[in-house]
């Protein structure tokens, strides 16, 4: 038999033997496009427009001068939905803060010489994200109320702008959804080699080496099935994300290509890794899924990791998914990145993890240390 035909023989085999492990469906396609639905509808992906908005009461125990402006002022600001046209009770106030049908309530000066605005909020909620824009929110109304009563105009003043290395239509959908196809065709190797555990267990892999079948073909047309398990996660989360949810991609083909065969080949080689010393699929299962969860949260698939605390950082810089996301988001975002030398540092370090995972997995193999018997 050619090698040709042995190769399209063992490629159509290994691609039903992965194709029949519900855990690589679940975890290479279904788990990522779980993750990503729900991220973007919770921060804003679901086509709303994503705009703040905070649901506020108003406490005016007496009317008089200053709290009648303060209110006045108040309701013009545009992020604030009134909970009541009119003014409450405290008492009334106090319900909806604990019960959480307000993110906060604002009680007004109860006399002219007053010059205090308190802000309530649920202890349960005291640092969110939410109470920390309105407590800024609040702080810039005081102080802009302050210049207005004592006629003074800032000298100085603040006018944010902001840029990006992509398109100026770059928003966080575009940034999940090119983090969520890096998890994806992570995992996809790092699950993938489910079958190699299988069969090592069972004899198989003693028994083909006993068959006139080529071990290096057979392992060719393994790469081949995990490439083209990694086209259909591509596919299916870039129409998820670009038809659902609005996104918006920019592709540099050359950049996509580098970073996706490198990155590919690199997971490859971890699952190779994990299979080559794992007794049966619950320990490999255990390893994959360790490592696909502290390299999920920790290489800025959901979140800049310029944001992690100090210490942290230096983790995030060694994990392979944070080059590999990097690279993808090159490709597919930023539309540039194969020119510069902060991609290919990416990449080499990319490089550097699929070498070694493969090199110490194949010792492995070769002395039988994981051979079940």
């Amino acid at each position: 038999m050619s090698n040709g035909k042995q190769l399209r023989k063992l490629f159509g085999a290994q691609m039903k033997m992965m194709f029949r492990e519900k855990q690589v469906w679940f975890w290479s396609l279904f788990f990522p496009i779980i993750l990503m639905v729900l991220f973007m509808v919770i921060f804003g992906g679901g086509g709303s427009g994503g705009e703040f908005k905070a649901s506020i009461a108003v406490v005016k125990s007496n009317a008089n001068a200053t709290s009648d402006m303060l209110e006045n002022q108040l309701r013009q600001v545009t992020v604030f939905e009134w909970k009541s046209e009119q003014p409450v009770d405290k008492e009334k106030a106090d319900t909806w803060i604990k019960d959480e049908d307000v993110d906060a309530v604002i009680i007004l000066p109860a006399s002219e010489d007053i010059k205090l605005l308190e802000l309530v909020v649920n202890k349960e909620n005291e640092q969110s994200t939410t109470t920390q824009a309105i407590r800024g929110i609040l702080d810039q109304f005081v102080q802009q109320t302050n210049y207005a009563v004592a006629g003074v105009e800032p000298t100085f003043k603040v006018e944010m702008q902001s840029v990006s290395n992509g398109s100026e239509d770059l928003s966080y959908v575009d940034f999940l959804l090119t983090g969520m196809i890096a998890l994806s065709v992570a995992q996809g190797g790092l699950f993938g080699m489910v079958d190699m555990v299988e069969m090592r267990r069972k004899g198989l892999l003693k028994r083909l080496k006993m068959t006139p079948v080529k071990m290096g073909l057979f392992g060719i047309g393994g790469m081949m099935v995990r490439f083209v398990l990694g086209v259909i996660q591509i596919v299916f989360l870039t129409v998820i994300g670009v038809f659902g949810f609005g996104a918006n991609l920019h592709l540099d083909v050359s950049t996509l290509v580098v970073a996706f065969f490198i990155g590919t080949l690199a997971f490859n080689a971890l699952g190779y890794l994990f299979s080559s010393f794992s007794k049966s699929i619950e320990a490999y299962m255990g390893m994959a899924n360790i490592a696909s969860f502290l390299m999920m949260f920790l290489s800025g698939i959901f979140f800049p990791t310029e944001g992690f605390p100090d210490w942290l950082q230096p983790v995030s810089h060694v994990l392979p998914l944070t080059y590999f996301v990097n690279g993808m988001r090159d490709g597919m975002v930023y539309g540039s990145g194969i020119a510069t030398g902060e991609f290919w540092e990416g990449i080499a370090i990319l490089g550097a993890w699929g070498i070694v995972a493969f090199g110490i997995g194949l010792l492995i193999y070769r002395k039988g240390k994981a051979e079940v018997r």
